[in-house]
């Protein structure tokens, strides 16, 4: 874990592997900016779950964002979840109160927000690769706006494509195609999930919710054959100014 100096009112990023993490340098910008001498962001990198609960006894936590693997594994150790955050079924957000720890979700803000600008009326039909804790809220967010959608995963399950069967039917059909998956991210750039992208054409719009680097190989093959494309960034600002008034709720 980072050394941090230990504030009165400490918030953190719950994760595994997250040194490069966005949260830390945006929020300790955010503090610094608002003059809040007081307050400190970290880093909590820890290697399983049960690790959470040594964690949690510190009585300076203020809260925490959730990233990969733990918004779903967090779930047991909340007093509370918020309605949207229980209906998506994970947590990106925790707030520390006298009542114990309450769950939210602002992902699905942060995705709105940042998809809804790209959207054309052709783009009805999405797929979702990757069905991890972030892709819950992506699934929310297309329900809500009434885009269709699959999900795509390696081993073929009901209602789901597995990649061998996305095929130029099935890629013309969904022109929405969001990246939920791990690759791509920094330091592993040439890496990208395998959908056949010789069938992406300018109507597609490709979504990835990573962010370092700003245009994954997945972004840029899109780019390569004429879709638009939206890398992550937006999304976790969106989400994190969500997250700061969620944790100055009184």
């Amino acid at each position: 874990m980072e050394k941090t100096e230990k504030k009165e009112n400490r918030f953190g990023l719950l994760g595994k592997n997250i040194s490069y993490s966005f949260s830390q340098g945006y929020f300790t910008k955010k503090f610094q900016e608002l003059g809040f001498d007081d307050h400190s962001y970290e880093n909590f990198d820890i290697p399983r779950i049960s690790d959470f609960e040594a964690l949690i006894t510190q009585n300076t936590l203020r809260g925490m964002n959730v990233t990969i693997p733990y918004k779903e594994q967090v779930i047991p150790f909340l007093s509370k979840m918020d309605e949207t955050a229980s209906a998506i079924g994970a947590v990106n957000v925790i707030k520390f109160g006298s009542q114990g720890l309450t769950g939210f979700n602002t992902d699905f803000y942060g995705f709105q927000k940042s998809l809804e600008p790209f959207l054309q009326a052709h783009h009805t039909k999405a797929l979702i690769l990757g069905t991890g804790g972030a892709s819950k809220a992506i699934r929310f967010v297309l329900d809500e706006l009434e885009i269709a959608h699959r999900f795509v995963s390696r081993s073929k399950k009901e209602e789901q494509f597995s990649y061998e069967e996305l095929d130029r039917e099935i890629m013309e059909d969904y022109s929405v195609i969001i990246n939920c998956t791990p690759l791509g991210t920094y330091p592993n750039l040439n890496e990208k999930p395998d959908i056949p992208y010789s069938f992406i054409s300018e109507k597609h719009l490709l979504f990835d919710l990573i962010y370092n680097p700003a245009k994954t190989a997945f972004l840029a093959s899109g780019e390569a054959q004429g879709a638009a494309i939206c890398n992550g960034q937006k999304m976790l600002e969106f989400q994190a100014e969500k997250a700061w008034e969620i944790w100055n709720m009184p």
